[in-house]
């Protein structure tokens, strides 16, 4: 897992919370109080989960720190909101380090004065790990929930994560052995998309939701939640989608946006290639609409998912949807992270991760054009064989990840300060 472009959302010149900090509370008290911190979209769904199965186990717990809407609405009170972290790449980082700097070293100051019973960092490790291994020196008990993609970025990384967390939540299940090796403890929780998902799945309800043919033919197009992916990939995207639709008639194109931000990014460079949202091209006889949101239901409609790398590769294949994916990050952080070879791993996407294996199609970086990614899609709409056999991987692999994740790492945090409880 990556922290997010910077794109995503300008950060303000100063830090200034949403909340005031709360009066100190032990960790014994008999209504415990957590700290969260989590940087992203995808983090805050992890983050409502977790403080909704901490409240079953403990009805008075208070919850603050920074988080999302989701967090928000299960009863975070949000000092900063998530999209304040929201930075990707090395590079991106760069640019608006000294905020970020600010803004934990104003976490660090109002966490360590509150002593919770446990701080939770969610995801976005390059921010959540120093502050983690800080709190962690003052006493309080420290959970990194997400590990980072120590299987790709060098395994000894594991040993450093175990100096900031006294316990690492992971959601894939080869990744507990990692840390087992350099004595740091880990447990798998289950992945929480894994529970949200059926095992096998139906397309109509979904095309019913989006009012999309139950005949016709679909295509998702999941450019990214982020809107360094969709500058880097809508242009690729809509592009392919033209092309698919000129030797697929009456294909249908699902394109979910994440946020407004992202939808007003994804027009603007619509338009800037003459491509008409709105209504059916009278050339392909096909249309491209947006929805808000909604990205379970296009993925659960589609025939078949052009998405970019990252978690929606793993939706789409719990949505048991043949895809194809592609990869693209800043020029220059592609530079650092192939001189450098930062990278250890031939495969980024989570389906070929998980399954050691090249399932599914990657085009990365330069290879990602308009034609090859049309090219890859098309090869999948004409390989019923090639939809079948993947659909039953998808499949085996989804029951591998099923764990009941919000609750499993509920236990994991109570079990991890039951001492400091006393229970």
């Amino acid at each position: 897992m990556t922290p997010r472009d910077a794109e995503d959302s300008p950060i303000a010149a100063s830090p200034r919370p949403v909340h005031e900090a709360l009066p100190p509370q032990s960790a014994d008290a008999a209504a415990p109080l957590f700290a969260l911190v989590a940087g992203e979209a995808s983090g805050d769904q992890l983050g409502a989960g977790l403080i909704a199965a901490l409240r079953e186990r403990h009805p008075g717990a208070r919850f603050v720190g920074v988080g999302g809407p989701r967090m928000i609405a299960a009863g975070l009170e949000a000092w900063y909101p998530a999209d304040r972290l929201a930075v990707m790449g090395l590079v991106e980082v760069l640019r608006h380090l000294p905020e970020l700097l600010r803004i934990r070293a104003d976490l660090l100051r109002r966490i360590a004065a509150l002593k919770p019973a446990a701080f939770i960092g969610i995801d976005a490790p390059d921010f959540n790990l120093t502050l983690e291994r800080k709190l962690k020196a003052q006493g309080i008990r420290t959970v990194h929930y997400v590990s980072p993609s120590i299987w790709a970025w060098r395994e000894n990384r594991a040993a450093k994560i175990g100096r900031s967390a006294d316990l690492v939540l992971c959601l894939f299940p080869m990744e507990p052995p990692i840390y087992d090796r350099y004595g740091v403890r880990a447990q798998f929780v289950g992945h929480p998309m894994a529970d949200r998902f059926a095992l096998v799945t139906d397309r109509e309800p979904a095309r019913a939701e989006l009012g999309l043919s139950m005949q016709a033919p679909v295509l998702a197009l999941l450019p990214g939640s982020r809107l360094g992916e969709i500058r880097r990939l809508g242009a690729d995207f809509l592009q392919a989608a033209r092309r698919c639709q000129q030797q697929i008639p009456n294909l249908q194109v699902i394109v979910p946006m994440a946020t407004p931000a992202c939808r007003t990014a994804f027009e603007q460079i619509a338009d800037g290639l003459g491509i008409d949202l709105r209504s059916a091209d009278p050339a392909s006889r096909g249309s491209i609409d947006l929805v808000d949101g909604k990205a379970a239901q296009a993925l659960l409609a589609a025939d078949i998912v052009l998405v970019a790398s990252g978690t929606a590769a793993l939706e789409a294949m719990l949505a048991k949807r043949p895809m194809v994916v592609a990869y693209k990050v800043a020029p220059l952080t592609y530079a650092i992270v192939t001189w450098f070879k930062l990278m250890r791993t031939t495969r980024y996407s989570l389906p070929n991760v998980l399954a050691g294996r090249d399932l599914v199609p990657e085009i990365l970086q330069d290879a990602c054009t308009p034609q090859a990614l049309a090219d890859a899609v098309l090869a999948l709409y004409g390989d019923s064989a090639a939809r079948v056999a993947l659909v039953a991987e998808f499949e085996r692999l989804h029951r591998a990840l099923i764990g009941d994740a919000d609750r499993s790492a509920a236990a994991a945090v109570d079990a991890l300060i039951a001492p400091a409880a006393g229970h």
